[in-house]
């Protein structure tokens, strides 16, 4: 099916949104690390999946001291993963698959190898080429004392001395993140259009979107204030909103209806609202869905901020149960705790499994029948859990050693390890037979339980119900709102969306009976012939009118 271009609503509004994390989605050429031959490769899994957009994290060329995310140039593909023709065709090839194509886009840094930082740390104390970036004398007698106390979000410090060109200790630079990471100064007027021509030359090979990263931290306070405790010097400055309705202009100039997806970690919500503002972003991530416990009450309270917000600012909302910065959601479901912080993880704590497979299973409807666009990370589908037993050597997160390697919170690598597409033991079809490195990330033995190849067949696994609910996801009324049921058990959600639809998720310890009427499309786990609803699961219903 090719893609159409005329749809009575943006085609982002009721998407259905598939994450790939290039290095551990499928490695064609055998190194070890997935690259977008495997992605080609693998397009008719994702078609027969259902899905209507693939966002891919940063494929552009890149030293990988933070996976991509220190990016060395913003036109061309890193070689780990192919070359730009590969990803032209890989966008081609998508379109005829009715599946368009969303790419990162890293505004608010970029790496120390990028020839605009190399020619900065080049050239002389207060040069043109240092206006591009955030150089700055030091405090203290000698300069030996970073410019203010910002402290990374990686953990250590947010500022790095360099070594001048004569051999003196020099002026200091600001990354928000790792060393290799050098934040942009948007103030300036070359960063600004460089960004809107990447933007651009990435638009007109078929790109149809962009998920910006780190959306809220482009623009610091020219003050640079020594604490920042509350991080408004370097989070959300108004000055961020003229950058994005620049690029609003340009994405809107574009015809198939080209999106732009913020990163925005803000938990006040006037604040995010902004990024919706018209002529701004499209969208924006929810967070604290994400974030939010399994239980009844808070998962209602943030379900309906959601929609308020959103239906104040005329934007779709959307919803995310994990990505590669998170915890994989059977893991957290599985813990005591099952909220999320990405800065205070819980590794390490008692994992129930079992548990966590079952509410992840009823999580995956309840929120598929939210309205808005949904989000789904890669494995999802298949029910994986966060590895928390990869060796300390192993570890490539960056978070891992800036956060003084701390056991209960590595980083990121657990929730990124490659996929197990077939067979009964590693690299279980990530890597061809003949592949000449073992995957970049170990997977666990205990994973060939949940290979694509053990679940296709399997109409009770969670791959056959992530397709059902993606097909079925399509025959709901895209703009239909939610309307709760009120009169049902406590810790139980119910809601209503047009007049044939219903969804009902029992997040209590008890079976409860199901007190909308209607027939049962599709349900998490078994469903009693008396109505009876086990614990940690759910059923959509089809409404007979």
């Amino acid at each position: 099916m090719a893609l159409s271009r005329a749809h009575e609503l943006p085609w982002w509004r009721s998407a259905a949104i598939y994450q790939i994390y290039p290095r551990s989605f499928a490695d064609a050429d055998g190194d070890g690390v997935g690259d977008l031959a495997g992605v080609l490769a693998r397009l008719p899994y994702l078609a027969e999946l259902g899905i209507d957009a693939i966002w891919f994290n940063p494929w552009y060329a890149s030293p990988q001291a933070d996976a991509g995310y220190d990016v060395a140039d913003y036109r061309r593909i890193d070689p780990l993963f192919g070359t730009l023709e590969e990803a032209e065709e890989l966008i081609r090839r998508a379109h005829e698959s009715g599946i368009r194509v969303v790419i990162d886009v890293v505004p608010n840094h970029t790496s120390d190898q990028h020839p605009w930082f190399q020619a900065a740390l080049a050239a002389a104390s207060g040069s043109p080429e240092r206006e591009r970036f955030w150089f700055r004398p030091g405090r203290g007698e000698a300069g030996e004392l970073p410019p203010t106390d910002w402290q990374g979000f990686f953990g250590g410090p947010a500022w790095s001395r360099v070594t001048e060109p004569d051999g003196s200790p020099g002026e200091w630079y600001l990354h928000l993140f790792a060393p290799e990471q050098p934040d942009f100064q948007w103030e300036h007027p070359e960063v600004r259009a460089e960004f809107e021509a990447v933007l651009r030359f990435w638009f007109d090979r078929g790109a149809d979107g962009f998920r910006i990263d780190s959306a809220a931290l482009l623009v610091k306070d020219p003050a640079l204030p020594v604490d920042d405790p509350e991080e408004r010097a370097r989070t959300d400055r108004e000055e961020v909103h003229e950058v994005y309705r620049a690029w609003r202009r340009l994405a809107d100039s574009y015809s198939g209806g080209r999106v732009l997806i913020g990163e925005v970690w803000l938990p006040d919500p006037a604040r995010l609202a902004r990024y919706l503002r018209p002529g701004e972003l499209h969208t924006v991530f929810n967070f604290p869905y994400l974030e939010c416990p399994w239980e009844a009450e808070p998962l209602r309270t943030v379900i309906d901020d959601t929609l308020r917000l959103h239906t104040a600012a005329g934007a779709p909302a959307t919803w995310v149960l994990s990505n590669h910065d998170v915890d994989r959601v059977v893991t957290r479901y599985g813990r005591a705790d099952t909220s999320f912080a990405i800065y205070a993880r819980h590794h390490g704590r008692p994992v129930d499994l079992a548990l966590g497979t079952r509410r992840a299973r009823a999580a995956a409807l309840l929120t598929q029948a939210l309205p808005g666009s949904v989000y789904l990370y890669q494995g999802e589908e298949l029910g994986l859990w966060e590895v928390e037993t990869i060796p300390d050597a192993l570890r490539q997160d960056p978070m891992w050693e800036r956060g003084g390697r701390n056991p209960a919170n590595p980083g990121r690598d657990g929730c990124r390890v490659p996929l197990p597409w077939s067979g009964d033991a590693p690299p279980f079809g990530f890597s061809p037979d003949q592949a000449t490195a073992v995957p970049w990330l170990p997977q666990p033995d205990a994973w060939k339980e949940h290979t694509v190849a053990a679940q296709a067949a399997d109409p009770g696994s969670m791959l056959s119900l992530y397709r059902a609910a993606l097909r079925l996801r399509r025959e709901l009324p895209a703009e239909a709102g939610l309307e709760w049921v009120e009169d049902v058990p406590t810790g139980v959600l119910a809601f209503r969306r047009g007049e044939a639809f219903a969804c009902v998720v029992n997040l209590s310890a008890e079976p409860v009976v199901v007190g909308v009427e209607g027939a049962p499309l599709l349900a998490s786990g078994p469903v009693g012939v008396d109505r009876s609803l086990p614990p940690d699961t759910a059923v959509w219903l089809r409404i007979e009118t």
